[in-house]
């Protein structure tokens, strides 16, 4: 595993959704290529990402089972900021 991979299986790739589970090892990152839909992140574990974005860098504390929702075309670089693993579940929303 490179410095910038994160190990990613997909669940579900449908019509509507696809549902992700990623597993970044302790300070790796993924750095995607765009955001293209709408999508829902639910973190598996607590703990600490750093999100990189062009001019900043966001510190956030992601808690277990909390869900987050991102935009459409926002796609920062993200760090797993832990000592540990940082899994998550990523579902994107496919427009349909």
């Amino acid at each position: 595993m490179s410095d910038t991979d994160a190990v990613a299986t997909v669940k579900v790739d449908n019509a509507r959704v696809r549902v992700t589970e990623w597993r970044f090892a302790p300070r790796r990152a993924h750095r995607p290529s765009s955001a293209r839909v709408r999508y829902v992140v639910v973190p598996l574990t607590t703990g600490s990402l750093t999100a990189h974005r062009p001019r900043r860098a966001r510190h956030q504390r992601a808690p277990r089972r909390q869900p987050y929702y991102r935009d459409a075309g926002v796609a920062p670089d993200v760090r797993n900021a832990n000592s540990s693993s940082s899994p998550f579940i990523e579902i994107e929303l496919k427009d349909a």
